[in-house]
C-alpha cells in the first residue's frame, strides 16, 4: 500500500485516524488468497486483505474506548453492509472492556438507510428499520457504518438522529471513499481511506453478491457491464414467449 499521492510503497496514517491506500496502489494478486469459486472470474484483486482489517478494526475499538469508555452507548448499525463490521467491532470493544477498568454497556440495534440501486446512487433515501427513534433522546449513540463515500447517506441519517436530541453522536466507518463530489463529511472514526472504487466483500455486495468475501475486492467496471449484460440477458429469456425465441 502506498500513502495518497505517494509513492513510498507504504500504508500510512490519515490524519492519525485512517490507513491512506493511494489511487495507484496495485492491490494484491487474487492468487495469493482463496476465494469462493464461483466468483472466479469476476474480481481483479484484493485491495485490503483480511488480516489487516482484523487489525485496523480492534485499533479502532481501542480509539473509541479510549474516547466514550465509561458510557453506556446504543450502537446503531447501518445494514446491510455495516453488520459484519459492527459485530467485530463491538466484539473488540466487549474485549477491551472486560480488562479495563473503564467498562463500556452497549445495546444494539438496526437501521437501513437505502441509497444506492445497482451501481449508481439514487436520487432519494429511505430510513427504514431500527428501533423507535426518538428513544435515543439523550443517549450516546455509536453509528457503525461500512463505506462513506460522497457523505450524503450518512448525513441525511445524522439529520434524522439529531432530531431526537441524543446526548452525544459519533460515527465508525471501516471505509471512506476518495469521490469526485464529496461532501466534506468524514466520520470520526475509520479504518481505510480508498480511491473511488467499486469494491465489494467483507459483506459489502453488489446486488446481494460477494457478501461472504472476508476481505475487501476491487470489482472492475468492465467485470460489473459484463455481469449487467448477462443478467439483462438472462431476464429477457425468462420473459420471453415461444414464438419470441
Amino acid at each position: 500500500m502506498a500513502g495518497h499521492g505517494g509513492g513510498s510503497g507504504e500504508a500510512r496514517s490519515g490524519g492519525g485516524r485512517g490507513v491512506v491506500i493511494s489511487d495507484n496502489w496495485p492491490g494484491y494478486s487474487l492468487d495469493l488468497f482463496t476465494y469462493p469459486q464461483h466468483y472466479y472470474g469476476d474480481l481483479e484483486y484484493v485491495l485490503i486483505p483480511h488480516g489487516i482489517i482484523v487489525d485496523r478494526t480492534e485499533r479502532l475499538a481501542k480509539d473509541i474506548m479510549q474516547d466514550i469508555g465509561d458510557n453506556d452507548i446504543v450502537v446503531l448499525c447501518v445494514l446491510k453492509g455495516g453488520y459484519k463490521f459492527c459485530a467485530d467491532l463491538v466484539e473488540h470493544i466487549k474485549n477491551l472492556s472486560r480488562n479495563s477498568e473503564r467498562f463500556i454497556s452497549m445495546k444494539v440495534d438496526f437501521v437501513r438507510v437505502k441509497s444506492y440501486h445497482n451501481d449508481q446512487s439514487m436520487q432519494d433515501m429511505q430510513i427504514m428499520g431500527g428501533d423507535d427513534l426518538s428513544k435515543l433522546t439523550g443517549k450516546n449513540v455509536l453509528i457503525v457504518e461500512d463505506i462513506v463515500g460522497t457523505g450524503r447517506t450518512m448525513k441525511v441519517l445524522l439529520n434524522n438522529i439529531e432530531k431526537c436530541k441524543p446526548k452525544m453522536i459519533k460515527v465508525a466507518s471501516l471505509l471512506v471513499k476518495r469521490t469526485s463530489r464529496p461532501d466534506g463529511y468524514r466520520p470520526d472514526y475509520y479504518g481505510f481511506e480508498i480511491p473511488d472504487l467499486f469494491v465489494v466483500g467483507y459483506a459489502l455486495d453488489y446486488n446481494e453478491h460477494f457478501r461472504d468475501l472476508n476481505c475487501y475486492i476491487f470489482f472492475s467496471t468492465y467485470v460489473l457491464s459484463m455481469i449487467m449484460a448477462k443478467q439483462n440477458i438472462e431476464s429477457e429469456a425468462v420473459t420471453s414467449s415461444p414464438e419470441d425465441l
